[in-house]
């Protein structure tokens, strides 16, 4: 490989979102005192919620909803599947969520250790994220990484999101730099790895619930420090 460009998704790649939006939940689910009001326990709560995100954020991804609609059924949706019919509720997670998130800012293991080893690499490094544009440089920022980075990108930029290949020469061209010179590291095989193939990009997929399933289609990381090992 030629490469001189690294792409990282943001999110669950090198930011530990699932970490830091558990411990943002449960910190509102507590000061709210849902169990105590509702008779609900805050990890089926969670549990529900994480699948409904998931599922909404892989539509978003799609082109099925757009932002608004996300934003406003998450919680709603967690909440109704318990039987708590309560927007307002559900619009005090959605503001507060998004806020609080980023006193939290733990990353993924491993993930200074790579980013230093690849400076001393002289890579030039970026980050492209289909997380909102509001949320994403704050998180780069106040996780203390943003030192690593010429460029972040945010698909709220042109309201395209991975795997559109439009997105990738937006990033590309604002990195100046060459596909045949870059490489996607990520851990959605849609958005991340189907996205940056069919670009005509080289990737990295991390695979980071270990499902092994298709590490035999490209190369594949379980812990971001294996990336030492490629690159």
């Amino acid at each position: 490989m030629n490469i001189r460009h690294i792409f990282f998704d943001l999110d669950n790649t090198l930011w530990d979102h699932r970490k830091n939006a558990y411990l943002t939940l449960k910190t509102i689910f507590e000061r709210e005192k849902i169990k105590e009001k509702y008779h609900l326990n805050f990890e089926d709560f969670h549990k529900e919620y994480f699948t409904i995100n998931e599922h909404l954020w892989a539509q978003i991804r799609d082109g099925k909803i757009d932002k608004p609609y996300l934003r406003k059924h998450r919680f709603y949706d967690s909440f109704l599947f318990f039987g708590i019919d309560n927007m307002e509720l559900s619009q005090y997670f959605e503001s507060h969520f998004l806020d609080e998130i980023l006193a939290y800012n733990h990353l993924v293991e491993g993930c200074l250790e790579v980013l230093d080893y690849l400076k001393t690499k002289n890579y030039r490094l970026h980050i492209l994220s289909n997380g909102f544009h509001e949320v994403t440089h704050r998180k780069v920022n106040e996780s203390g990484i943003s030192q690593y980075f010429d460029t972040v990108t945010s698909a709220d930029e042109i309201n395209i999101r991975k795997p559109q290949p439009e997105i990738f020469q937006w990033t590309i061209d604002k990195a100046e730099a060459k596909i045949e010179e870059s490489i996607m590291i990520g851990d959605d095989w849609i958005a991340d790895i189907e996205g940056g193939l069919s670009f005509g990009m080289e990737v990295v997929f991390f695979d980071v619930f270990n499902d092994d399933l298709y590490q035999e289609k490209v190369r594949t990381i379980k812990k971001l420090t294996d990336l030492k090992e490629i690159l």
